[in-house]
């Protein structure tokens, strides 16, 4: 039987995004294996794992030393620019994926900052409302620019056409993905 093992290779130090390389080693028969242990869905999973860990690694890494932010902050500025009327806290954290106690800790950093505006939300006291601040959406511009050349640089050597592929084989994958939340 066989299993597929992640083996990271550390000593290649180019940005290029690299992609864990599988070995595939030889089980004795003797081995009891987890059900689905080597099946095409975890490899998969695992794959798009590791290209996702490789990207994020990347972006943080870059809005750490070139804007002295982290990437959930700018997801948040993200947020809240596509919310221009803005967003309850607890819908920002839904958007995201993320407790509303990770969402208050950003936030209120944002606003330290000068880039977020919190009100309490007239229908209900007990929420508040958050939205860019004019220095919000120009710092969110700036990262956002700066985000897109690094998605760029990352897939500069994959052909658009697997782009486009995997794009729609993703957003295949997503719909019922969705539907199990």
């Amino acid at each position: 039987m066989q299993v597929a093992v992640s083996d990271h290779n550390n000593n290649n130090n180019n940005d290029e995004c690299r992609i864990r390389r599988w070995r595939w080693l030889n089980m004795s028969s003797n081995n009891t294996l987890p059900a689905g242990a080597g099946s095409p869905e975890l490899r998969m999973w695992v794959r798009l794992l590791a290209c996702a860990k490789v990207g994020e690694k990347l972006l943080r890494r870059r809005f750490e030393d070139e804007f002295d932010t982290t990437l959930p902050r700018f997801d948040v500025l993200a947020a809240l620019f596509r919310a221009p009327e803005g967003l309850q806290m607890s819908a920002l954290s839904r958007d995201l994926l993320v407790s509303n106690g990770n969402v208050t800790v950003i936030v209120r950093h944002l606003q330290e900052r000068g880039l977020i505006l919190s009100k309490t939300n007239p229908r209900d006291a007990r929420s508040a409302i958050v939205s860019l601040t004019a220095e919000g959406r120009k710092h969110f511009l700036e990262l956002a620019e700066a985000h897109h050349r690094w998605i760029a640089e990352l897939f500069a050597d994959v052909p658009q056409d697997h782009i486009e592929q995997l794009t729609s084989l993703l957003d295949e994958i997503r719909g019922p993905m969705g539907a199990r939340r």
